[in-house]
């Protein structure tokens, strides 16, 4: 099955083949770093006498080129060496049993019923309690930080749904397995059988009576007095404050938790941790450390995938490609987790907000993850237990999972008694003292919580895997208005410069660690904060400088363009066939350019002021939870690729303020330009061409602004 040295063979579970013609592209890498080299002894050796009004901005505009070439010096680890992972899920069910098969826990986080409607929340419950795989070594747990009463009657209601949904979808090999996205789709897609209409219409009516209770605002008496578990919400909870509540729905045993056709559940377990106002809650590491702890108490399965609640399962046998990379001997016992990239179905044709960046799920993250270090994105992940709680690996760690003797947790506590256990274990009181948040489960203390985990986990010795599927795995719900695109992209950066300027800065926790190539690759993502101080002044001083007669750039006649022209044409072409082979259009690659200037001076400058401003202890962390849902007219003009401004926030007056400034330098330069004679024109505009060009990509990116400050009427506009 395999050689002594772990290698592939005929019988192997999974194999990893290396990318082609990566030699070509270090070639053409080496000539864009000579490039640069000479852009860069060009700004040394010309930089303007002391008192030259040039002197200042030249010195500006070298340093933010020198941070622009040390930034694609860090893109070109994960570009260096790109490895693909393929699991092979005939040859697991040839080696293994159902029976033989281990347990699985699955996770799911909500933290809002308002943001996260409990529709969407119980889709994705039920597309993971659908998956092809053995109901009875599944478990789903369902963490509520919200602690709403409508969450948990939602998931009631789910239940019941389920005992129909899941003998549905073995039937008639349904996917994607989420009832919402499922039914979605177009309906000529269906057969329409008469099975087909009274599954749809079970739905619909689940769905009324969920979304009836909750724009009610309570869960009505009669409701409320068929399940006991309504009386945790008696006494005046709240989503900030409230005491542990932990409720098994299912739990394997009751002969009651069967479907339709009598086969067995998935077990399914509600949990809220308490929260109180004085006392940390630790955002979303907080929920996902409070589950491992309940799930070891009920079903302790060797194996985790944790999933947002907009995340649904859209292949049915995901977890056994999963099981691949787990469970092939001595090639799998340093495997700590396995990551899917994030991919969404509410994507337009040309991808208006750039999501999903092909180029970072096909490219980037197939770079860090050649590694053996992929990055842990907090959703879509599949996980050892034993590392995720804090084990090290070391070589003499038996990874195996004992099959054979492969049981679900057998407890003598009856439901009651469990469930006031694992209460217990998620009180507010539970971690003090302990290794919680540091060296067991997620680390505290940073708003993206799931990137220092999985770089401690992988400090550990531990080795991740990064799998790419033909097949979507799972798909979320991408934002379909700019600010919320742009308030996603300041947490997310604001948390990967903090850990950059903490103890785990992959260049000093990791040493020695770790590759210098991850390292590298880390902070390609850590780094995105900083990286809006040059965008910024890209955006800005030519402008300026172009109004004040100022240059910047070398003549056009003159060769030292030729190195500006050559770095700028080279990088555009191989940014442009990187998107296209990934499978985007090539004004989805505009798209993306646009939006990376918009949230680089924007959200990326926001959150590097709001991370100084944090070390120097005058704030603390926050947490925004995206939106789920938008209103109608919102959706309409997305799915018609109509960018939603809808606004007057200071992001989106940072994005007029850049777009008429760059407008006002490019006309008003060229018109003092065309107002000299023919020759001073000429010698002018030979001067100002790159200058000119920088101004006029930026013009161009910002059409969309223009309309939206001038020509468009609709709420989506931007208010003048």
């Amino acid at each position: 099955m395999q050689n002594g040295d772990g290698e592939t063979t005929p019988y192997s579970l999974f194999e990893t083949r290396e990318g082609r013609q990566r030699g070509g592209y270090r070639a053409f890498a080496a000539t864009v770093m000579a490039g640069i080299a000479v852009i860069w002894g060009y700004r040394a050796a010309e930089i303007p006498a002391a008192g030259d009004p040039r002197r200042w901005p030249w010195i500006g505009i070298f340093i933010s080129e020198i941070l622009f070439s040390l930034y694609w010096i860090l893109t070109q680890s994960l570009r260096w060496r790109l490895t693909y992972n393929f699991p092979f899920k005939d040859q697991l069910s040839l080696r293994y049993s159902d029976d033989q098969l281990p347990n699985v826990d699955i996770f799911v986080c909500t933290a809002d019923p308002i943001i996260e409607p409990p529709v969407l929340v119980i889709s994705t419950v039920l597309s993971a309690m659908a998956y092809d795989y053995p109901p009875e070594k599944l478990a789903i747990y369902l963490s509520d930080d919200g602690g709403s009463e409508f969450t948990f009657y939602a998931l009631i209601e789910a239940s019941n749904f389920s005992k129909h949904w899941l003998p549905f979808c073995r039937k008639f090999k349904v996917e994607p397995r989420s009832p919402e996205a499922y039914f979605s789709l177009d309906s000529a897609l269906h057969n329409c059988s008469q099975e087909w209409i009274h599954m749809k219409k079970l739905f619909d009516e689940m769905k009324e009576r969920i979304n009836s209770v909750v724009e009610m605002g309570r869960v009505p008496k009669e409701i409320r007095d068929q399940n006991k578990g309504f009386s945790e919400w008696d006494n005046g909870v709240t989503k900030q404050n409230h005491q542990s509540i932990v409720k098994i729905i299912f739990d394997g045993k009751n002969h009651d938790n069967v479907d339709i056709d009598g086969c067995v559940l998935p077990k399914l377990v509600y949990m809220a941790r308490e929260k109180r106002p004085q006392q940390p809650h630790h955002f979303k590491a907080g929920a996902m450390n409070a589950l491992i702890r309940v799930s070891s108490e009920i079903t302790n399965a060797p194996f985790i995938l944790n999933l947002d609640c907009d995340m649904y399962s859209n292949n049915q046998d995901t977890i056994k490609e999963l099981l691949c990379f787990f469970l092939d001997g001595k090639r799998s016992q340093d495997i700590a987790f396995v990551q899917f990239p994030q991919d969404f179905d509410n994507i337009t044709k040309n991808k208006l907000y750039g999501l999903p960046d092909q180029v970072i799920n096909e490219i980037e993250l197939t770079g860090i993850g050649s590694y053996g270090t992929a990055l842990y994105c907090g959703t879509g992940c599949f996980h050892r237990r034993e590392a995720l709680c804090g084990k090290k690996y070391s070589e003499d760690f038996n990874g195996s999972v004992h099959l054979d003797a492969q049981t679900n947790k057998e407890d003598p506590k009856t439901i009651n008694e469990l469930e006031e256990a694992c209460k217990l274990l998620v009180d507010c009181n539970f971690e003090n003292g302990s290794q919680w948040g540091k060296e067991m489960g997620l680390v505290y203390g940073c708003p993206v919580e799931d990137i220092v985990t999985g770089l401690t986990i992988q400090c550990r010795g531990w080795r991740s895997v990064y799998y790419n599927p033909k097949k979507r795995a799972f798909l979320g719900v991408a934002p379909i208005s700019l600010d919320v695109y742009l308030v996603q992209f300041k947490r997310w950066s604001e948390g990967m410069f903090q850990i950059f300027l903490s103890k785990y800065c992959p260049f000093i926790y990791g040493h020695g660690k770790i590759k210098f190539g991850a390292q590298m690759g880390y902070c390609v993502y850590l780094l995105w904060a900083p990286l809006s101080l040059p965008v910024l002044y890209y955006a800005t001083v030519p402008a300026i400088c172009l109004l004040r007669g100022i240059p910047l750039f070398p003549e056009v006649t003159s060769l030292w363009a030729i190195p500006f022209a050559y770095v700028f044409v080279t990088k555009t072409c191989c940014s442009i066939v990187e998107t296209i082979t990934c499978g985007s259009t090539l004004k989805a690659w505009w798209n993306l350019q646009r939006m990376l200037l918009f949230r680089s001076t924007t959200a990326f400058f926001f959150s590097f002021i709001d991370t100084i401003i944090k070390q120097l202890g005058l704030s603390q962390t926050k947490f925004a939870v995206t939106a789920k849902v938008a209103a109608e007219d919102v959706s309409k003009r997305y799915e018609q690729e109509i960018i939603e401004f809808g606004s007057s926030d200071i992001m989106s007056t940072m994005i007029a303020t850049l777009a008429m400034l760059n407008l006002f330098g490019l006309l008003l330069g060229i018109k003092n330009v065309a107002a000299l004679d023919l020759e001073s024109f000429y010698k002018g505009m030979n001067k100002f061409i790159l200058q000119t060009l920088v101004c006029g990509l930026i013009v161009m990116a910002n059409l969309p602004t223009y309309e939206a400050l001038f020509v468009r009427k609709d709420k989506g506009r931007l208010p003048a």
